[in-house]
Formats: C-alpha cells, sequence, structure tokens
C-alpha cells in the first residue's frame, strides 16, 4: 500500500515506516550521470522503489536499464507519467531549464521532490518552488552533492578555524573533448559554466564565512565557434561578503582548457590556510571524469602563529581523509538524506535558503557578465 496525504496514518507512522508495505514510489527523470546515479541509489534504498525511469534518449535509457532490476517500468513523457503514474516522490536530473517547471509540476501534484542543481533559473522561481513545497507540505531537496561529502564538510569546519575575513579560491576547469564535449555544448545552450557548477562552491564559501552576500561581479568568454554567440564557455565569478571575506569560483569547459591548476580549492585567513591536496583527482587527463570532481583525497593546514622570532610555530600538517565516497555513494546519500527529509526526520528550511542564496549569487555573476556591473545583493 502507498499513503497518500489523504490517508489517516496511524500514530508513529513516521518512526515506524516499514517500507515492505509502504515504498516511496518514485518517478526518475533523465539517465544521464546524474540521473543514472540517483537511480542505482533508489535501487539500493529498500525504502524506495523506482516507479519509472523517463527519459527521451533510447541510448541513454539502455545503458541505465541494463543496471536496473528487470521489469523497471520506462516511459518517454514526464506530464504523461506524472498524471498516469502518480509517484510519491520525482527525481529530476535533466537540462537545467527544465528544473523549475518539472519541479512545479510535481510539488502541484503532490509529489515530493529531487531535484539536480540550479534549482530554477532564476531567484524568483527558487522561491516559488520553496514556497510551494511548504504549503504543498512535501519534501523539496537540490542536489547540493558537496554537502553529503565528508571531506568537504571538514573543509568547511577547518576553515572556520582561520579567522576572518577569508579569501576564497576555486575552480573547477574541464578539459572536454569527445563525447564530454557533446555533453557540455548541450548544456551550455541552456546554462553557463559558473551557473551550472557554481552553486556548489558558492554554497561552500557561504558555509565558511557565515556572512552573508552582499556584492557580486562575472566576467566569461566565449572559446569556441561551436556555440550559439550569446552563449560562453568560460566564467568567472567574485562575491563579496559582508564580513570583508572574498571569493572567487572559475569555470571553463571544452577541448581548449589548460589542465593547469584546474582544481584549486583552498581558503586563507588571518590564521592561516587551508587547501585540498587531490594529487590523483587533479592529475592530467582527469578534469573532465566526473567521480574525480568529488574526490580530495587530503587537505593541507598551515598555520599562521609567529614565535618571538617571527618564525613559525607550527609545521605544516595534512590531514588524511579516509572517508572518500566515489560519485555514486555520495549520491545514495543525498537521496538518504531526501529520504530523512520525506519522513520529516530532518528540517530541510537551511537547505531550501542555502539553495536560494547560491542560486541569487551565481546568477548575478552571469547578468554581471552580460551587462558589466557589478550587483548588490
Amino acid at each position: 500500500m502507498i499513503w497518500s496525504e489523504s490517508t489517516v496514518r496511524p500514530t508513529g507512522f513516521r518512526d515506524n515506516f516499514t517500507m515492505s508495505e509502504n515504498k516511496i514510489k518514485v518517478l526518475v527523470v533523465g539517465a544521464g550521470n546524474m540521473g543514472r546515479s540517483h537511480a542505482l541509489a533508489y535501487a539500493s534504498i529498500p525504502e524506495f522503489e523506482i516507479a519509472a525511469i523517463c527519459t527521451r534518449s533510447p541510448e541513454s535509457r539502455a545503458k541505465l536499464m541494463a543496471e536496473l532490476p528487470e521489469g523497471t517500468p520506462e516511459v518517454n513523457d514526464y506530464y504523461q507519467a506524472l498524471e498516469e503514474i502518480k509517484p510519491d516522490a520525482v527525481c529530476i536530473s535533466t537540462y537545467p531549464d527544465t528544473h523549475y517547471p518539472f519541479a512545479k509540476s510535481a510539488l502541484e501534484a503532490g509529489c515530493h521532490v529531487f531535484t539536480e542543481k540550479p534549482l530554477a533559473e532564476n531567484a524568483e522561481q527558487c522561491k516559488e518552488l520553496v514556497e510551494l513545497a511548504g504549503t504543498q507540505g512535501k519534501a523539496l531537496v537540490v542536489g547540493y552533492i558537496l554537502r553529503q561529502h565528508p571531506s568537504w564538510i571538514k573543509f568547511v569546519e577547518v576553515a572556520k578555524t582561520l579567522g576572518s575575513p577569508l579569501v576564497m579560491r576555486m575552480n573547477l576547469n574541464q578539459q572536454s573533448y569527445g563525447k564530454n564535449w557533446e555533453t557540455h555544448k548541450s548544456l551550455l545552450s541552456s546554462i553557463s559554466p559558473i551557473v551550472d557548477c557554481g552553486v556548489h562552491y558558492v554554497d561552500v564559501m557561504c558555509q565558511m564565512t557565515e556572512s552573508k552576500p552582499v556584492r557580486v561581479s562575472g566576467i566569461g568568454a566565449q572559446l569556441t565557434d561551436e556555440l550559439p554567440e550569446d552563449k560562453i564557455n568560460y566564467g568567472h565569478l567574485q562575491v563579496t561578503f559582508a564580513d570583508g571575506s572574498v571569493g572567487w569560483y572559475e569555470a571553463g569547459w571544452g577541448p581548449m582548457m589548460s589542465e593547469t591548476a584546474f582544481f584549486v580549492k583552498d581558503v586563507v585567513g588571518p590564521l592561516g590556510s587551508a587547501s585540498i591536496v587531490a594529487a590523483e583527482a587533479g592529475s592530467r587527463g582527469k578534469s573532465s571524469d566526473v567521480d574525480a570532481h568529488c574526490q580530495t583525497e587530503r587537505i593541507l593546514l598551515h598555520r599562521s602563529e609567529k614565535n618571538e622570532n617571527g618564525e613559525l610555530v607550527a609545521k605544516d600538517e595534512y590531514i588524511d581523509l579516509d572517508d572518500e565516497p566515489d560519485h555514486d555513494e555520495l549520491c545514495r546519500r543525498e537521496q538518504l538524506y531526501f529520504l530523512d527529509g520525506i519522513l520529516e526526520r530532518t528540517d530541510l528550511t537551511e537547505h531550501q535558503n542555502s539553495a536560494i542564496r547560491a542560486s541569487e549569487i551565481v546568477l548575478a555573476a552571469d547578468y554581471s557578465f552580460r551587462t558589466g556591473e557589478m550587483v548588490n545583493l
């Protein structure tokens, strides 16, 4: 039996939720890199059941179906599936310009929603979806994968010991070619690279500073003739916070991108600095490897304290990170977080507000590039 909102639940339903009788049916929309990982996560978590895989790509669907239990339903029309299958939840891993309409339709249909970032194409739409989820009493979770990564959680924790203000430097350039470049060109038709992955890293910056972002600027360039005139494949954003902290994020995609220093992740404060030192993930040839993007390996911690002779007191310290989940495992942890949200075992307010805030920053950077204006938030 599937519990609907009109069903009278027994006392303690959420605490004693036994999925042998009450599986949460999920319509998985999209079967690319992220859709595949999320689908495998649902298949591995007993509380979930895949209601159907929805994608218009026969190739990606066939590859994914080969990894899922035999008999998993397949559909190709999202709105029809939403109406006919009546899932309990929807997972959206499609192109960014579909996130808002797909999520809105799902929430209006009474579904919980997990959507890949960005939540929507502008801040007003983000706020509308969060408000709609609250009105409908449904969980709305955005795929901020780094929030589930133990090493990035540790990185944020260490950054908070470095004093204030902070200088945060991050990038993720990808020397993509072949199939990866074709995927990137499709993405770039609806989003710039600093908006697509930038939300992850400005979210990290906001966690590190615990301060309000107040000013944003951005630059960008088109480095190829394979894109429409108004689209870019390189971008750089700068954000200033109320406490004086500053951060930048850089992202470029394409076969022309340099793999020199493509994986910079560090933070500097008055009391020292911390850097992710990913020797393997940051090596040549790994810039467009999805699994490598989530790897950290170790953190280098430097302290600035000096003795009476002006010499450094402490030697630099490497913090080795034992729990290094791969991309699929991180997606599984995201879905466990989604499950907690559905069962009201966690408050999603901060998560949703952070999604709005990160979207505001990256969208302001894109606006700044296109208009040449600094944006005050």
